[in-house]
């Protein structure tokens, strides 16, 4: 019996997947249990829909993604810092004071994506890299003043 899986099944496949399933399996277990309904041709219709706009949806996310790591590119982003009479700071410049200078800047970036190399504990300039997607990463440099 072939059947539209509606949720992930483990050792049968994953949701959307149509899949050939003894008649017992698909009847009293996959259907009954509301992991999956028979494969008629409306169901596969819809099935086929569903990855087309999955398949879209990804397509202008990847696309939103890039134009924004092309916006991000290069960027200078400048801190000032108060620091002592050695030039050390205190404390360091953290990921969300990055985040923070990029908001003003326009850009809506969560701190958690933001990675810095090493601490930031003196004035300078520093290379930063924004994950913005598995597939795109933006680097900016940011410049340290007190």
């Amino acid at each position: 019996m072939k059947v539209v899986l509606l949720k992930d099944v483990k050792g049968s496949g994953k949701a959307g997947d149509i899949i050939e399933a003894k008649d017992g399996f698909a009847q009293n277990f996959l259907i009954k249990k509301g992991l999956a309904k028979p494969a008629d041709s409306q169901a596969i219709n819809e099935n086929k829909q569903q990855k087309e706009a999955q398949a879209f949806h990804r397509q202008e996310t990847l696309k939103a993604n890039k134009e924004l790591r092309e916006k991000l590119d290069g960027i200078s982003v400048t801190i000032q810092v108060k620091s002592g009479a050695t030039g050390k700071f205190f404390g360091s410049v953290t990921n969300k004071e990055i985040g923070d200078k990029l908001a003003e800047l326009g850009f809506d970036i969560d701190k958690k994506k933001i990675i810095i190399q090493s601490n930031i504990k003196t004035a300078g300039k520093y290379p930063v890299s924004i994950k913005i997607s598995p597939e795109e990463t933006a680097k900016i440099t940011v410049d340290i003043i007190n």
